[in-house]
C-alpha cells in the first residue's frame, strides 16, 4: 500500500480520535476516552508506516497540519466552538502549507531505509 494511503489513514484515525476524545468529557463518558485510545494507536500504526517512505518531516507536518485544520472545522460545526476571522484565516494558511508540501514531495518506490537492519 502507498505511504500517502497510509498518511491519509493516519490523519483519519487522529481526526475521530481526537474528537472522540472531545466527546468523553474529560474521560466521563469511559467508551469515548476508550475509542480515542483506539483509534490513536491505529492512527500511530499507520504513521510508522507512512514515515518508511515519506520524509519524517513532510509527514508528520501534513498529517499534524491536516489534523489541526479538521479539528478546528469540526470543533466549530459538532462542538460549536467559535473561531474569530484571524484564527480561520490561519488555519486556512496551514491547509496552504499541507497542500504545498503535498505537491513537491516525491517519495521513492521503495523505502529508503530497506537496507537498514530492523531493531
Amino acid at each position: 500500500m502507498s505511504a500517502w494511503i497510509y498518511l491519509g489513514i493516519a490523519i483519519g484515525f487522529e481526526i475521530v480520535g481526537t474528537s472522540l476524545l472531545k466527546a468523553s468529557d474529560g474521560f466521563d463518558r469511559i467508551w469515548m476516552g476508550v475509542g480515542s485510545i483506539a483509534c490513536y494507536g491505529i492512527c500511530f500504526i499507520a504513521l510508522s508506516y507512512a514515515f518508511k517512505s515519506i520524509p519524517i518531516g513532510v509527514a508528520y507536518a501534513i498529517w499534524s497540519g491536516v489534523g489541526i485544520a479538521a479539528i478546528a472545522i469540526i470543533g466549530w460545526f459538532v462542538f460549536k466552538q467559535n473561531m474569530s476571522a484571524l484564527q480561520i484565516g490561519f488555519t486556512l494558511m496551514i491547509l496552504v502549507g499541507v497542500i504545498g508540501l503535498n505537491l513537491t514531495t516525491h517519495t521513492p518506490k521503495e523505502s529508503q531505509y530497506a537496507d537498514t537492519k530492523e531493531f
